[in-house]
This record gives C-alpha cells, structure tokens and sequence, in this order.
C-alpha cells in the first residue's frame, strides 16, 4: 500500500500539471488553431519534449538513482552519496553546456530534420526561417531540465518524490501566462510560447534546488572529472536513454514523417491527440516508474528478491486498473473530449474530427506506454541497460515501417497507430525477457484479474457509447459549460467503471475494506 499511497501524491501532482498543460493546450488552440505557425512551435517544443522524457523521466534518473542508493546504504551513507552527486553535476553540467551551445549552432538542420521540411507546406524561406527560430529560443531548456533531472533523481531517492512531481507544473504556469497576457497574432503567439519554455525551465530548476537545500543537499559545482563511477554512470546513460525513450523517438519520427508527407495542420493534429493520450500516462506511467526504481532497486540491493517481484506484479495491476477504462474513455468519446477541450476560435470543427481519429489510434497503445515504465525498472534495478535498448530500437524500426505503410493509407491517423502498434512490441520484449530470465513471474492475483478488469472497462465503454451525445449541447457551449460537461463525463464513467469492477469481481469488498484499514494504519 506505500505503493498506492506514493503513486498517489506523484499522480495526483502530475495530474495537475497535466491539466493545467491541457489548459495551456486549449488556450493554444483558441489563440493559434492548426496552421503553420502551430505546427512551427510544435516542432520547436518537440525536442526539449523529447530530452525531457529521455533524461528527466528516464534515462538519467535510471542510471543515477540505483548507483546513488547504493552510495546511500555504504557506512559513509550520505556523505559518499553527496559527493558523487556532486561529481555527476561537474561532468553533466560541462557536457550539457557544449552540446546546448552545438545545438544553437545546428538549429537550422535539426528544424529540417525534426520537421520533414515541411515539405508538403512550401514554406517560404522567412516561413522556415520563423520555425529556426523558435527552435533556438528552445533549445536552453534542454540544459535546464537535464540538471533538473539530477536534483529530482536525488530527492526521489530521498523518497521526497512529491516535490519532483511538482517541478513540471512550473512550466506549464509560465506557458499558460504567456497565451493570456501575450496572445495577438498566431506568429507572434507562437512566439511567446516558446519563450515561455526556457524561463519555465528556470523555474523548475530553482524550485528544486531550493527543495534540495531544504532536505540538506547542497551541491557544489566542481571541475569536471571522469573518475570510474562517473565514466560507468555515462555508460548506464546512453543505452538508458535510448530505451526509455522510445515512444518520445518514435513520436519524433512521427513528427518529421508528418511535415514531410502530411499537409498543415496535421503536426498540430497529432500533438493535441497525444497532449490527451499524455494525461493518463503521465498520472499513472510517470508516477508508476519514478516509484519502481528507487523501491526495487533498494529490495534487490537488500536481497529481497520476494518482495521486489511482489511489488513489480502490483504495479503491472496498479497500472491495468487505471489504463483499461482510460484507454476505452479515450477511442470511445474521442471527438466529445477534443470538442470540449480545443474547438474554440481558430480550432474549427473539421480539426476536431481530424484530431480525435488521431486521438483514437494513440489510445490503443495507451496500455502499453505505462507497461514500458512500469518493466524497464526490472532492468535498471539490476543495471542492465543494454537489453531494454535493443528492444526500443526494434520498436522504432516497427513505427518506421508503419508509418510509411499506414500514412499512405490512412493520412494522418497513420503516425498514431503505428506508434501505439510499435509500443505494443517494446512491452511484449520486455515481459518476454523478464520471465525466461525469471525476473518476473505473474502471481495469481495478476492473471485473475486482468481479464476481469478488461471486461469492466468493455461495459463502460458501452455506457459511455450510450450516454455521450447527451452532452454534446454543452460540449458546443461556452467555456465553463465545457468543462463542467467533460467533468460530467469523466465523472460518469469512473463511476460506471467502479460499479463494474465490482460486478465483474475484479476487485472485492473485502479489498476495499482492506485498503481503508491500510490507509488508517
């Protein structure tokens, strides 16, 4: 139950600041709609997005909190584990420098590249030039959040995890402030968004370091040094990276595919469909796998092989009971949800159907997103990097293949089903390696109610099928009628959700009564 209760402060935070970004991306859509000015910005937020799921929610922090812990256990304890924090920061500020400066410099080409050319647009050379751009104004942020990262890795494994969940909601603060009080043209809104990304950065890392200094680290900016553990902390990066951002890569490739194959709008159309598909798997993947790693990575390190398999098969249950019916809410009231939320002002209603098909082929993934966080910490616990890294790149040859065979097809719908079909085989590999290695093996409880919990998110989707046209009035109405019908709905279906869970004896009354008990002790 420390699981539930942790995922519950980390998820409840990510939570708000995924709301909060839905809000950011509503107030977007209204001021700057799906057009070249939108599909300019998104290519420039693409790549901090990118660094931000590789680094901040993966990579770094698998790398770095299972060697901190252990630095944590040795007799010196926090003392030994400080100064290693403290040679990690020397190296990983110096490199973060050269490559931020690389990139300001490169900004031209990885626009080209991130964006197709946006070849199907003709862009006018000042056109392309707006989009350059933006990129750079970006691009700083990419150093911010990796530093961010170091300070977060270092209050999880201080089990502060609540403050890290927190930092994001900086960001998206800034960027809600620059739409309201910048907003004019669609150009130069774009630009103020981007803007906005660096000084929210600012913000993240400041907040951090301020909780650091509360909980009595404070690191000191040393000359760089690549000693041993700090060379086998890079090596642990790399492979990391790689693994744990394979739905961002995949994502990107996505990106640049669509610019080059796809007409305007459609990056636009795919961005709002996956800032949806986030907010689920920020809550529950997110929060799932900041937990996993310092919790299992601790138990190995003690010996507690049980217990460590123990809590991995309640965090694959943890994280099927809430993606099922998120995952049907989703493909099933698709275009209400994207109605509700964007098609305001510049967003029309032929861009609200567009963006709730793409919104349905990200959704059927949506499962196996969270599962890729909730196994990966299977092998970073035991430090192994390597493996999770094969897999993400045959899931990335999977998206490529895809997308070239489905956006012929089915345009703009293609990039979202390929990533969900390409996400679906990283999380086979992974499970697949983990029980012929027997690192994991499901227990009873597992295999007895995931078919049940499948079937209660089946019957809520019927419902919801059934009652969702009720809303469309409110849907079409103003602001606040909006909201308070998608709260309707969402309220709605937990609801139906829950009474189906009982029906189908997914989860008991005896559970329930268990879980007040835990939560009272």
């Amino acid at each position: 139950m420390k699981l539930a209760r942790s995922l519950g402060s980390v998820g409840g935070l990510t939570l708000a600041s995924r709301v909060l970004a839905l809000v950011r991306d509503s107030l977007q859509a209204r001021y700057v709609g799906a057009n070249f000015a939108s599909d300019a910005f998104l290519v420039a937020f693409r790549l901090p997005n990118m660094f931000r799921a590789f680094f901040a929610e993966g990579a770094f922090s698998s790398a770095f909190i299972p060697m901190f812990n252990r630095k944590l256990a040795e007799k010196s304890g926090k003392v030994a584990a400080y100064d290693f924090a403290e040679r990690t920061l020397a190296v990983l500020f110096a490199f973060l420098a050269v490559m931020t400066v690389v990139m300001l410099a490169a900004a031209w080409p990885l626009t080209l590249l991130l964006s197709g050319g946006f070849a199907r647009q003709h862009p006018t050379p000042e056109q392309f030039g707006y989009a350059v751009e933006l990129s750079r104004i970006t691009i700083p942020y990419l150093m911010l959040i990796c530093l961010a990262s170091l300070l977060g890795g270092i209050l999880n494994s201080l089990d502060k995890f609540w403050v890290n969940a927190a930092a994001p909601i900086l960001l998206n603060i800034a960027m809600v402030t620059a739409l309201f009080v910048f907003h004019c043209t669609p150009e130069e809104t774009a630009r103020a968004q981007a803007i906005a990304v660096p000084l929210g950065g600012v913000l993240q890392l400041v907040w951090l370091a301020l909780a650091c200094r509360a909980s009595g680290v404070s690191l000191r900016l040393r000359r760089p040094r690549l000693d041993p553990e700090v060379k086998r902390l890079m090596k642990l990066i790399l492979p990391a990276a790689l693994g744990a951002g394979a739905v961002q890569l995949n994502l990107v490739i996505s990106t640049a595919l669509s610019g080059y194959l796809l007409d305007a709008g459609s990056i636009s159309y795919i961005y709002y469909a996956d800032r949806l598909n986030q907010l689920p798997l920020g809550m529950i993947g997110i929060g799932l796998g900041t937990i996993l790693l310092p919790t299992i990575s601790r138990l190995l390190g003690a010996g507690r092989e049980a217990e460590a398999m123990e809590t991995q098969n309640r965090g694959m249950e943890l994280a099927l009971f809430l993606t099922f019916p998120a995952m049907v809410a989703l493909i099933v009231s698709a275009e209400p949800i994207v109605r509700g939320l964007f098609q305001y002002g510049q967003f029309t209603p032929e861009d609200t159907v567009r963006c709730a098909w793409a919104l349905a082929g990200f959704s059927i993934g949506l499962p196996a997103y969270v599962l890729v966080k909730v196994l990966t910490p299977g092998y970073y616990a035991r430090q192994d990097t390597k493996t999770p890294v094969r897999f993400a790149m045959i899931s990335v040859a999977v998206n490529i293949a895809a997308n070239l065979m489905l956006i012929p097809w089915i345009g703009h719908i293609g990039p979202p089903l390929a990533t969900a079909l390409s996400s679906t085989v990283n999380v086979w590999l992974l499970y697949r390696t983990l029980v012929a290695r027997d690192h994991f093996v499901a227990d009873t409880q597992l295999r007895r109610r995931l078919p049940r919990l499948a079937l209660a998110a089946l019957l809520m989707g019927l419902a919801l099928f059934a009652g969702d046209r009720l809303l469309d009035p409110w849907l079409n109405g103003r602001i606040y009628e909006r909201y308070l019908a998608l709260v309707m709905l969402v309220g709605a279906g937990c609801a139906i959700y829950a009474a189906a869970c009982f029906v189908t004896r997914a989860f008991l009354l005896s559970d329930l009564k268990a879980l007040v008990r835990r939560r009272r002790a």
